[in-house]
């Protein structure tokens, strides 16, 4: 009698890793990030025009925006100069979360 080992069969296809993605290193870039200074910048510089609401893809709140504003002759452009500030202020992962996931169209 051997007292050998019996060799185990090898498995031809192990299970695979989870699929969750890795977390983001420091200095990685944030997916929709890149419209943050574009629609800050044209919020307090356009805004009366909605152009901040058409980088974002808000159409329907852009087109709201440049009618109110030519009805009021661009005293609803205020509301464009706010909301560029708000969208410089805030963190990328913020602005993201907010305005590109979350859809949120004013303010």
């Amino acid at each position: 009698m051997s007292t050998e080992p019996v060799p185990t069969p090898v498995d031809p296809n192990p299970p695979s890793a989870p699929t969750n993605p890795p977390p983001s290193a420091p200095g990685t870039p944030i997916p929709g990030a890149e419209k943050k200074l574009l629609a800050g910048l044209l919020g307090i510089l356009l805004g009366w025009t909605g152009a901040h609401k058409f980088v974002l893809g808000y159409t329907k709140e852009g087109i709201i925006q440049l009618v109110v504003s030519l009805v009021t002759c661009g005293f609803f452009g205020i509301v464009g100069v706010i909301e560029g500030i708000i969208y410089l202020t805030k963190s990328d992962q913020e602005f993201v979360a907010t305005y590109i996931t979350g859809r949120k169209g004013w303010f």
